[in-house]
């Protein structure tokens, strides 16, 4: 069984894999940690819309710097091929991308079955990071994770845990297949939450019972829940799905293309930025 948690990193792809693509497509980076935290910097992934791989996949687009912009968390298995592609394409959408690697920066493995609390103080700094680029809109960051990393942006957007210790607000956020365990949400952000009704990790009825306990005065929460997907529906990798410490994690193809076009459309009315069908060419 300890074995498990490795052959599902191997699944979605090992992060030394970004090391031979960091040249073509965006870039590794390593970027101050908050002060009152260890450890003093994190690394992590780097995309932008005008450069590498997103520049090459996206068209001209009309916009310009400073662009809105994406932090990213990865699930319990760390930093992945995965999470790094998801960066590449949030950045060719018209947004700087950066994907946060809170594991391989303290030396860990993975935490899947032990849980990790770092990672919502971490999506603070790369937005405190991000906010002193001079092609980054600070005004127009949003936070979007998966599995661990979806519910490290729920307690992280949340008034009641992380978000009382910042000033600075993210715009939106976007929680895949989060745990859905804030008792009387009250989210300080618009949150878009994406569960499959399969979903033996993470129950979609703790989110639907997250939902109807969350505080009026909040920023609206939005849950779709796919019918017969699994835990981890978006990545392809996982196909034919596998069981990973006891869960079913599997590949479903339209909850996957119907999600991200959700997150499209909920990241351009959230930040300011492109719409799926608004003309890119010049």
């Amino acid at each position: 069984m300890r074995n498990a948690p490795r052959i599902f990193v191997l699944a979605i792809g090992l992060a030394a894999s970004l090391g031979a693509a960091g040249g073509r497509a965006g870039s590794l980076i390593e970027f101050p940690n908050l002060s009152d935290r260890a450890p003093a910097k994190l690394l992590g992934y780097l995309a932008r819309p005008d450069a590498g791989l997103s520049g090459m996949l996206g068209s001209r687009s009309n916009s310009a710097a400073p662009y809105p912009a994406v932090v990213i968390l990865h699930g319990c298995s760390g930093i992945s091929s995965h999470s790094a592609g998801i960066a590449d394409r949030i950045g060719s959408w018209g947004y700087v991308a950066l994907t946060v690697d809170s594991l391989g920066s303290r030396g860990i493995a993975n935490a899947c079955g032990s849980g990790f609390l770092d990672q919502p103080f971490d999506a603070y700094a790369a937005l405190s990071y991000l906010s002193q680029l001079d092609f980054v809109d600070p005004a127009r960051v949003a936070v979007l994770g998966q599995s661990m990393g979806g519910s490290a942006v729920l307690y992280a957007v949340d008034r009641d845990l992380a978000a009382q210790y910042f000033n600075e607000r993210f715009r939106g956020a976007v929680a895949y297949y989060p745990r859905c365990g804030i008792p009387a949400a009250l989210m300080t952000a618009p949150t878009l939450v994406l569960i499959g009704e399969a979903d033996d990790w993470n129950p979609a009825d703790r989110c639907r019972e997250m939902m109807a306990h969350a505080r009026p005065d909040g920023a609206a929460i939005a849950l779709t829940v796919y019918p017969g997907a699994y835990h981890a529906f978006d990545v392809v990798e996982l196909k034919p799905g596998i069981r990973v410490l006891g869960h079913w994690v599997e590949y479903n193809e339209p909850a996957a293309k119907d999600a991200e076009q959700k997150v499209r459309a909920f990241l351009a009315a959230n930040l300011g930025g492109p719409s799926a069908d608004e003309p890119t060419e010049k």
